[in-house]
């Protein structure tokens, strides 16, 4: 938006695109748009503290959107006290300064930083563990909706050198050549060369969930011999200049190099795409968090998590490079794997770009599903969807009796179904297709419960 000479013009039409931005996009709460208390001399109203993968731009990038939605002026970055750091300045319409410091030297940094109070938010590419959330206990329940806010999906690609001629691993592959099992591209087809691996370091949530998905199913560790980097971009940067090289990094850091497709158990690879992500079926995908005291007496903190779930705020998710949750359509192509009901729907329908997930061991819908049921109602509000034109698919993992699956993926299905009932909306049908069409392995607990879903299909 181009800037006016004047504060009060610069104001007035900032104003004036943001009204526009509410009528168009649902509208931001209102706290977004109150007044807030400028910095005491140049001390942070804000501070975020946590992973590089938040913190090197998405973090950021949604702290400058937060200062447009309140009308500031003058807003920049400047480099913080060490490598990783940002310092995010604007001011307000009486020159006021305002200073927000974010901080990404890893996700459990952030959690670190909350406990000592000198973070106000926990930036985390990872959950939060028992461990940290029994720690931060006295501050409330980390695990409520109040304190877990997914900002974003991300998925975690497996890159290579571009020159590199293999385009798809098994999960089990990967962390065979992670930790050093498989140290020759030749075992795997590719050029004859010693596998070099790239890491980034433990202080990573990126590491933390690579560990979780890749190296524990089998109970490895990571090779000795892996280079370790707490940047992102030097990582990437590393492998694409290394053509025996292998790296994993979050989906907005790929960068020169090369990502390959990523199997897990019975599925097919997958390539790290948008639509596969967004829906959390590719097997490295995962959840961006930002975490904080349930009570938010921050101001600035509770009216950046509010701005961050509006669509303003998933619009610069997307701009980042990372997955918005924001609820589309997408275009399933029919295939001969399929089961026929499932082939008969995708021929006539148009699945939603988000899957219903629940909490571990629980017929309970989780965090982030939550607040899906609100994007998917609007959603089908403002297509005028409401009305026996949605069907919901409930999947789950392999049981002993294959009618107790199926009955169990179609409970799944009437969970979600009970809550958007509620608001108003009639079904065209509610089926459950058992331990079909798996994402991931059932052989381990995370698998399982990637595989505990329910799709939402519109006609």
């Amino acid at each position: 938006m181009p800037r006016a000479l004047s504060a009060d013009r610069d104001l007035w039409g900032r104003t004036l695109s943001l009204l526009l931005i509410g009528f168009i996009c649902y509208a931001l709460p209102l706290s977004v748009f109150a007044a807030l208390p400028a910095s005491e001399g140049d001390q942070p109203v804000l501070r975020i503290q946590g992973s590089n993968t938040i913190g090197a731009k998405l973090g950021p990038e949604l702290v400058k959107g937060l200062f447009e939605a309140q009308g500031l002026h003058d807003i920049r970055s400047e480099n913080g006290a060490r490598e990783n750091e940002q310092r995010l300045l604007a001011r307000q319409s009486d020159r006021r300064l305002i200073v927000v410091e974010v901080a990404a030297h890893g996700s459990g940094t952030g959690f670190t930083s909350l406990m000592d109070g000198s973070a106000d938010l926990a930036a985390s590419s990872r959950p939060i563990k028992d461990g940290e959330a029994a720690s931060l206990a006295p501050l409330g329940d980390m695990h409520s909706p109040q304190s877990e806010q997914v900002i974003a999906i991300d998925g975690l690609a497996i890159i290579v050198h571009p020159s590199n001629p293999i385009t798809a691993l098994s999960v089990e592959q990967i962390a065979q050549l992670f930790s050093g099992e498989i140290d020759d591209w030749a075992a795997l087809g590719g050029k004859p060369g010693k596998v070099r691996p790239y890491a980034r370091d433990d202080n990573s949530g990126t590491y933390d969930t690579f560990k979780e998905l890749v190296l524990a199913p089998g109970g490895r560790t990571l090779a000795a011999d892996a280079q370790r980097f707490e940047s992102s971009n030097q990582l990437s940067d590393s492998v694409s200049s290394d053509p025996n090289g292998i790296g994993f990094i979050g989906l907005p850091y790929i960068r020169q190099a090369k990502a390959v497709a990523v199997a897990a158990g019975d599925s097919q690879p997958m390539p790290p795409s948008t639509t596969l992500i967004a829906t959390e079926d590719y097997p490295l995908a995962r959840r961006l968090f930002i975490y904080n005291d349930p009570q938010l007496s921050n101001p600035w903190a509770r009216a950046l998590i509010e701005f961050t779930h509006s669509p303003r705020g998933q619009a610069i998710v997307d701009s980042s490079g990372f997955i918005a949750q924001t609820v589309q359509t997408v275009k399933v192509t029919a295939d001969a794997q399929m089961p026929s009901d499932y082939r008969q729907l995708a021929q006539q329908a148009q699945r939603l770009s988000v899957n219903f997930r629940f909490q571990e061991g629980s017929a309970t819908l989780d965090n982030k599903a939550q607040r899906d049921l609100q994007r998917v109602l609007d959603y089908l509000k403002q297509h005028d969807k409401l009305q026996n034109k949605v069907v919901l698919v409930g999947f789950g993992d392999p049981k002993s009796d294959p009618e107790r699956a199926e009955l169990l993926s179609k409970l799944r299905a009437m969970a979600v179904r009970r809550e958007l009932a509620r608001q108003g909306v009639l079904f065209r049908e509610i089926t459950g297709m058992g331990s079909e069409l798996p994402v991931a392995a059932n052989d381990q607990d995370n698998g399982r419960i990637r595989n505990r879903r329910v799709e939402v299909w519109v006609y």
